[in-house]
Parts: structure tokens; sequence; C-alpha cells
């Protein structure tokens, strides 16, 4: 879990102060979703392949004949220096049913209607406005 750590500062340009990651994770596919609250504002950062690698590594580390004990859903936060993680899993939440309001509910939960900013689409990725 450190190294997700890291990894995240790492996005992040350096202090990972108030990082915030979702994730899903199934079967041969995951979705990680790096944030960073910025005040006014909350920042989404483009994912690495080192993340993802990391975050198979966490989910594989879980018993491999009792997929059931496999996460579903990570959420991971850094706050004054520390970090916190908690796991969903398939009894609580079905991730291989597609449902694209699963992470916008969960950063409604963390952080009202601050806007999220995007990259700009021409860099490859999407804008969401609300």
């Amino acid at each position: 879990m450190n190294d997700i750590g890291l990894e995240l500062a790492e996005i992040v340009g350096g202090d990972p102060d108030g990082v915030y990651l979702y994730a899903e994770i199934g079967d041969r596919w995951d979705s990680p979703n790096v944030f960073k609250d910025e005040g006014n504002i909350v920042r989404y950062y483009r994912p690495s392949r080192l993340l993802s690698k990391l975050l198979w590594d966490a989910w594989h580390a879980e018993p491999s004949n009792e997929k059931k004990m496999r996460w579903s859903v990570m959420e991971y936060e850094v706050k004054n220096g520390k970090f916190e993680v908690s796991f969903r899993y398939p009894d609580e939440v079905d991730v291989e049913d597609f449902d694209e309001d699963r992470r916008e509910a969960a950063l409604n939960a963390r952080y009202g209607d601050k806007p999220v900013i995007y990259p700009p689409i021409s860099d490859g990725a999407f804008e969401l406005k609300p």
C-alpha cells in the first residue's frame, strides 16, 4: 500500500496530501482514477501504468481460490502524511456490471458539488461537466 502512495505522489508531481484514488478492478481489467483536492476545485490526474501494476499486485495478494475475498473497489486517500484505504467486495458491488455512475457517486460523497477539472479533451482524456 505504501508503494501505491509513492506512485500517487509521483503522478500528482510531489506532495500527495489531498490525493484520492478510486479504483475498480475485475477479472483482466482495472480502472484507477486519481484526484487531488486543490481547495476550490478537485483535479483529475491520469493514472500511470505502474499504478495499475501496483493495484494488480494488491488484488492478486488476496487468496486466488476465493474470488469473493478479492476486493472490487479500493478507495485510497492521503491526508496529513498518512494514508487510509477502504475496500468494497463483490457482495457489496458488482463491478462486472458496468455502472459509470459509481465513480461519480463516490466523488459526490467525498467532495459534494466541488467542481472536478479534467484534462482537455485534446490530450486524449475526457471532460465531465456537472
